[in-house]
């Protein structure tokens, strides 16, 4: 099967967590110069807004040309995830942290827990229905856009900071409003398997009659 340029954007952004992790890990590596870290940190500053311009890129083409698959519409959010919880356990940890904006565990544990239940989630329904259901709501779209808007904040925080001294406090809101975003698309995700699953049970028992 021939992929669709989407399909490959989205392969691409895949890949490219490789070298945006790579990076994220020299940002404080002390045998480095301070110019190097520096360099490191714009090196995935570059990689991020590269794979946020690729998603944006993939959604389009797939709507626009109509190539709007299974295979796509599973790659797509896996990216996301993928890119997630990598750009969150090294903003919170001291290797790839960036120096006075460390992102708190707990909202680390609140988002990479959301996309947790909402794989084992995923298995339930398929286990039960043996159904592959993907149906994103707007909560959840939000919940995107404010995890990617955090991490592209404290990557770019030490230059931001300098002329806006208030920046730390918007992240702190951005961060905060992203981890209870997570926590309430995790629960509408919840209700909506269940009622799917409840929907299915009454099918089968209505066509078993």
């Amino acid at each position: 099967m021939k992929l669709s340029w989407a399909s490959r954007i989205t392969i691409l952004r895949i890949l490219l967590i490789i070298p945006f992790v790579s990076f994220m890990l020299k940002i404080n590596d002390p045998v480095l110069s301070g110019a190097a870290r520096n360099a490191m940190r714009y090196g995935a500053i570059v990689i991020y807004l590269t794979m946020a311009v690729g998603d944006a890129l993939d959604g389009y083409l797939a709507r626009r040309k109509k190539q709007i698959t299974k295979l796509g519409a599973f790659l797509d959010p896996l990216a996301d995830k993928l890119l997630m919880t990598c750009a969150c356990l090294l903003l919170a940890s001291q290797r790839g942290h960036v120096e006075d904006f460390l992102l708190p565990p707990t909202v680390v544990v609140l988002i990479i827990g959301k996309d947790l239940f909402l794989l084992i989630g995923f298995t339930i329904v398929y286990l039960i229905t043996s159904q592959i259901r993907i149906a994103p709501v707007f909560i959840g779209k939000l919940a995107t856009v404010l995890q990617l808007s955090m991490v592209a904040g404290i990557l770019i925080a030490p230059e931001v900071s300098s002329f806006l001294p208030g920046w730390i406090w918007f992240l702190r809101v951005l961060w905060w409003s992203a981890a209870g975003s997570a926590i309430l698309a995790t629960l509408i995700y919840i209700r909506c398997g269940s009622r799917y699953i409840e929907e299915y049970e009454r099918d089968l028992a209505n066509n078993s009659r």
